[in-house]
């Protein structure tokens, strides 16, 4: 296992769609996703998506119990989301502040649907279906938005709400590189 280079925005690798996985459950894929939770641990990442690390796949990771730079998140579990499709359950919707490992040293508000619903595959194939709500129904949009080649920045529509960690949050700076 290996802690993988994270692309930055900027990177045409990020702007890419993904492609479907088509095969679960092979050593290849399995070694991918454990490169991706050493990365995203070693990132102290809420989420990744394998086009972070130039990987042009529909593959999400996300969770945690805690996070330093959402320090009070609540809990999400630990997932693999592999060819996601996304649904909100109401028109509802709500700015919260997000930042990205491709997008360091940046936070920024982005709206987001407040309850969704979500359905893929694990790394062996199996269904995932789920009904969530709030941090984990943003982590999930987030992560999904980068098989779609889009990043946070180009969600935001108010960029007096955009601007430098360290700036806005300084209390999160010791929470390490967004």
């Amino acid at each position: 296992m290996a802690v993988r280079e994270i692309l930055k925005m900027g990177d045409p690798r990020l702007l890419r769609v993904a492609e479907p996985v088509l095969a679960f459950d092979t050593p290849e894929l399995q070694a991918l996703i454990a490169d991706m939770f050493d990365t995203m641990h070693a990132a102290n990442g809420a989420g990744l998506a394998a086009p972070q690390i130039g990987v042009n796949l529909q593959l999400v990771i996300f969770g945690f119990k805690h996070n330093a730079r959402y320090p009070g998140a609540p809990a999400v579990p630990e997932t693999v989301l592999i060819n996601p499709r996304l649904q909100h359950l109401s028109d509802e919707m709500e700015e919260g502040f997000e930042g990205c490992l491709s997008v360091p040293g940046l936070r920024g508000s982005v709206p987001r649907y407040t309850q969704l619903h979500y359905e893929g595959f694990d790394q062996l194939g199996q269904p995932i279906s789920r009904d969530v709500d709030g941090f984990h129904a943003r982590v999930v949009q987030h992560e999904v938005d980068h098989l779609l080649g889009v990043l946070y920045p180009m969600r935001i529509k108010d960029f007096s709400r955009f601007g430098f960690t360290e700036v806005m949050f300084p209390d999160l700076v010791s929470g390490g590189d967004d």
